[in-house]
């Protein structure tokens, strides 16, 4: 048996950038994290004796005899692209639930192949699993999905992630220790209880993306990256974190320009909620239309909007710095 643990992440800038309609054209970046909330698979061979060659167990189970018969579409063109037939049995947990723009999609994808490859006995690089995840959900599957996903869930930490026509570079990101400390006490997660399909929330932002009606709003957002590097780097420890959470709250701004799905009078309301409550700003993660909203609160305004969101369920979090890792073989 082996079990791979994958990182979900919070991303802050440049979201948008990262879908290839616009990069390829343009080059995008963004600047994120990837959290202590984890998706895992187990993979083992199944015996002789059962009717079936392939058990996919999530929050249903399926029994078939061939790849193609496969529902789940990640597990069966991750399946197609390693030209693995069958004889196995997997298992997909997660801590938090899908569909709620965290990447937990593209979190399972390099997972999965994290784990398919450490049944073969092969270890592969963190930029090979991220680059063939984004190939099977956006070439394979077909998915209307960006490129940070696959590389947060991939390589772990603070990264700011670039990308062009013709590569991808991830850089970590350079942070004194206090306020990185500080920063992670800062973040604040809700959730809002909405879940999408992160595909069809998009669809009208990528439209807009490739006829370029997006690219002014696209630009700004691309540039807010570098401009929170050099916040994180020259700012004191006394003001970057309202900065930064001003530039997030701009950035938010900006983003619910890309599509009229992005945002619904119950996310707003709890947003201007929390920014009358403290916090210096915010945004919601992934493609939006539900999911968790990410705030940047001082701990000391941090019991002011608990009680302004006590509708509201809180996630505990901390960062994580490893990505995604084989943690049990036997």
């Amino acid at each position: 048996m082996i079990v791979s643990r994958t990182p979900v992440r919070l991303s802050f800038f440049g979201g948008g950038t990262d879908y290839k309609e616009y990069y390829r054209r343009k080059g995008g970046a963004v600047l994120g994290t990837t959290i202590d909330k984890y998706v895992y698979v187990s993979i083992s061979r199944i015996s002789p004796f059962f009717e079936y060659r392939i058990r996919v167990g999530y929050s249903k189970a399926e029994l078939v005899n061939s790849v193609d018969d496969i529902i789940h579409p990640s597990v069966r063109e991750c399946l197609r692209f390693k030209k693995i037939d069958g004889n196995l049995d997997i298992h997909i947990f997660a801590d938090l639930p899908a569909k709620t723009g965290l990447g937990s999609s593209s979190a399972f994808t390099v997972g999965f192949l994290n784990a398919l490859y450490a049944l073969d006995g092969k270890v592969v690089s963190k930029q090979q699993l991220a680059e063939e995840a984004i190939f099977i959900e956006q070439e394979m599957i077909k998915e209307n999905v960006g490129s940070q996903d696959q590389v947060h869930a991939a390589f772990g930490g603070m990264n700011v992630i670039r990308f062009s026509s013709s590569d991808i570079q991830v850089n970590p990101l350079i942070i004194d220790t206090e306020k990185r400390k500080l920063f992670e006490r800062s973040i604040m997660v809700f959730f809002t209880g909405m879940t999408r399909h992160a595909h069809e929330v998009v669809k009208e932002q990528l439209e807009k993306t490739v006829s370029t009606s997006n690219d002014e709003y696209l630009r700004e957002m691309h540039k807010m990256v570098d401009e929170a590097v050099q916040i994180y780097s020259d700012s004191s420890s006394e003001k970057f974190l309202k900065e930064l959470g001003e530039l997030m709250n701009k950035g938010w701004q900006l983003k619910k320009n890309l599509s009229s799905k992005i945002t619904n009078s119950l996310i707003d309301e709890a947003y201007l909620k929390a920014l009358n409550a403290g916090a210096y700003g915010g945004k919601l993660s992934g493609a939006g239309g539900g999911g968790f909203l990410t705030l940047l609160v001082h701990p000391d305004n941090q019991q002011k909007v608990r009680a302004a969101l006590s509708d509201l369920l809180e996630v505990n979090l901390k960062l994580d710095n490893v990505g995604s890792s084989i943690i049990y073989i036997k």
